[in-house]
């Protein structure tokens, strides 16, 4: 009896901290958007804010996996937040600009180790077969963190400063880390084993992963093919505000409406994937996701009005919930947890180097033709590419792929040690 009351509070624990920190992400980019467009004026330096991620991604992934993977991931996280509590607590004291964005590489660093981090934690801690159902309630909290954290961070800037904002944005990622320190330490660490982080040794990784990858093609495509399409609809996001207003005609409190609608068709789907998670197959969730996603974007490519945006928003919002528990739950049961932070790093150092580049090309064509016609070609490319995954993850022969119990896979093909 202990220990089924212990498997179930541990997750809602773990719900718990990374909701709190998803509100404290949220509470941060407003109070840094604004604070970075009162200090300068500038667009374009609110726009460098959007940059710093990826950029600090492809200089930092390259060794995070090889640190991750040898130490404690519960560790790892509580020693993220912390340090992301302290530097956000620094920001208000910073003379320039400078320091500030010396300040945000810092913390997006920390984020670099915080995410393969936790998708490995969840791994070790929730069972096989509860993932899909522990994923689609840390949607839940996510689409809910979409809506609470601004509305949370305007009302504090409104009845505060910016200043104190931050300094109780900091709260969140101290309760987050306190949160953890309540949960078991799964891994049996011996320190003396634990190789230095050297050049050699991230090269030695490096292979480790090569491996994997090449014994494990289907999963290593289905996950690269994921993170590609979705590079599409990231070039589209960056464009948003600007084609909400200036080519469809959004005022400032249109784009804001739209942001909280389309935060309630994520909570909405969010609220149906946590209830029926257990009705839904992997493979449905993954495919209905994508290519239903896919289709709120061209709904949103072609669209004239308000009413017409919202629609596709809603559908996107909806449907970007199910495709993002699918596919988490997919990558946690096929990759071994033993490797999982090398594999997530180096995956995410593609992801972030495709991304630089496709967002600063976007940027160049959209300058050069129309944004409209940028726009729809980037919609109708991802549907087209949408449907030829889709049918990939759909074929008969690779459905142990999608397996949730513990019979499925049961060993990768790769020495790890």
């Amino acid at each position: 009896m202990k220990n089924m009351w212990r498997d179930r509070k541990n997750p809602a624990i773990l719900l718990l901290s990374i909701g709190f920190s998803s509100v404290g992400d949220f509470i941060y980019l407003v109070a840094i958007n604004i604070m970075v467009y009162q200090l300068t004026g500038s667009a374009a330096a609110v726009a460098g804010l959007w940059i710093i991620g990826p950029l600090t991604n492809i200089v930092t992934k390259f060794w995070t996996g090889s640190f991750i993977d040898y130490r404690s991931k519960r560790k790892v996280m509580i020693i993220t937040y912390i340090v992301r509590a302290i530097f956000i607590c620094l920001i208000p004291f910073a003379p320039n600009m400078g320091v500030i964005y010396g300040i945000l590489v810092a913390l997006s660093v920390a984020k670099a180790f915080f995410t393969p981090s936790s998708m490995t934690y969840v791994a070790i801690l929730v069972p096989k077969e509860k993932r899909k159902r522990f994923n689609s309630i840390q949607s839940f909290a996510s689409s809910g963190a979409f809506i609470i954290g601004p509305a949370i961070g305007g009302s504090l800037i409104l009845l505060t400063s910016v200043e104190t904002t931050l300094w109780l944005n900091a709260m969140f990622f101290l309760y987050s880390a306190f949160l953890l320190f309540l949960l078991p330490e799964k891994e049996n660490i011996d320190k003396e084993t634990i190789p230095a982080l050297t050049i050699a040794q991230v090269i030695r990784d490096f292979t480790i992963v090569q491996k994997f990858m090449a014994n494990n093609k289907y999963v290593s495509f289905i996950y690269l093919g994921f993170i590609m399409i979705m590079i599409f609809s990231f070039a589209m996001d960056a464009q948003e505000v600007v084609f909400t207003q200036r080519v469809v005609g959004l005022s400032e409190f249109d784009y804001s409406l739209l942001i909280s609608i389309t935060g309630i068709g994520s909570i909405t789907g969010a609220i149906i994937l946590s209830v029926f998670s257990n009705a839904f197959s992997l493979r449905y969730m993954m495919t209905i996701g994508l290519i239903m996603m896919t289709f709120g974007y061209v709904i949103y490519a072609f669209s004239w009005s308000f009413t017409s945006i919202v629609v596709g928003f809603v559908v996107l919002g909806f449907f970007n919930v199910l495709l993002n528990a699918g596919f988490l739950t997919f990558y946690q049961n096929n990759v071994p947890v033993d490797i999982m932070g090398r594999v997530t790093s180096i995956y995410q150092l593609i992801q972030s180097a495709v991304q630089v580049g496709f967002i600063l090309g976007i940027g160049v064509i959209a300058d050069i033709v129309s944004l409209r016609f940028t726009i729809v070609t980037l919609a109708l490319v991802m549907l087209l590419l949408s449907i030829i995954f889709s049918i990939s993850v759909l074929k008969p022969t690779k459905k142990s792929f999608y397996r949730e119990d513990d019979h499925a896979k049961e060993e990768l093909r790769l020495e790890v040690k």
